[in-house]
């Protein structure tokens, strides 16, 4: 909140739903929903940044590079309650993704080691491993309800 206060004077206090308010002499000040605002979309842009060791993993083309995690900036916080649901309905979605990181990660590897996966077969590998944690997740719940 200080640092908050350096860059922008901002009130202590909240006013409903208001990013800015005004202050007994006139001043607008910016509220503390509006420093939270703030600090939620710096987490989207350094989650975002973030990612772009794993997008590098899997293809050098910077468009690609570039055009996910711009995608990423945009659709992380209003995907955030798809996902949330998708792992506590999907049971093996959560070994899924941590396989595809660790793929990612040899595959970033192997690499140091001057050795080529395709973009092809990245993907491949990636749709595959999240394909069958979703399918093995249904099969498993359509198989508990008989």
């Amino acid at each position: 909140m200080k640092i908050a206060n350096w860059i922008v004077p901002s009130s202590p206090k909240y006013d409903g739903g208001k990013f800015f308010t005004k202050s007994k002499d006139g001043k607008r000040l910016a509220t503390p929903l509006l420093t939270c605002l703030l600090c939620i979309e710096l987490s989207d842009f350094v989650f975002a940044i973030d990612s772009i060791p794993a997008v590098l993993g899997i293809t050098k083309d910077p468009l690609i590079v570039y055009a996910s995690n711009i995608f990423a900036i945009l659709a992380l916080r209003s995907l955030y309650t798809v996902v949330a649901k998708a792992v506590e309905d999907l049971v093996y979605l959560r070994p899924a993704v941590a396989m595809v990181l660790t793929f990612v990660g040899c595959k970033m590897a192997a690499e140091f080691f001057h050795y080529e996966v395709s973009t092809e077969t990245s993907l491949m590998v990636v749709v595959g491993l999240l394909g069958a944690g979703v399918g093995g997740s249904v099969l498993k719940k359509s198989l508990k309800k008989r």
